[in-house]
């Protein structure tokens, strides 16, 4: 039951943010805008939706989707956790010939 003194939950209001950008940036804003037929905050919000979906969703984010990239074999004699750069460095290498070899983190 409502009274007649209960006040009515307060909207909330948007907080104003202030935000140096170089001439660049101020330039891109300007243009996603344009593109986008927004405003300037739109532009900003989406940008920090996109942001945070990048770097919170595992399907978006740079280092996780490495994760499975490499295929082994069972038993490649090293330890790939610990020598995973001298792999990926060898299996490169090894791409660019025309007899690919198997990588081993002492070829170079």
């Amino acid at each position: 039951m409502k009274y007649s003194h209960d006040k009515p939950r307060k909207r909330r209001v948007a907080e104003p943010v202030q935000v140096y950008l170089r001439p660049s940036e101020k330039e891109r804003l300007k243009r996603l805008t344009a593109e986008l037929d927004t405003t300037k905050s739109d532009v900003l919000r989406q940008g920090l939706k996109a942001l945070e979906l990048q770097i919170s969703d595992p399907e978006h984010h740079p280092v996780l989707r490495i994760i499975g990239m490499v295929s082994l074999p069972d038993d490649p004699g090293f330890d790939i956790a610990r020598e995973h750069d001298e792999y990926l460095a060898a299996t490169e290498i090894a791409s660019w010939s025309d007899h690919p070899q198997e990588p081993t983190p002492d070829s170079e």
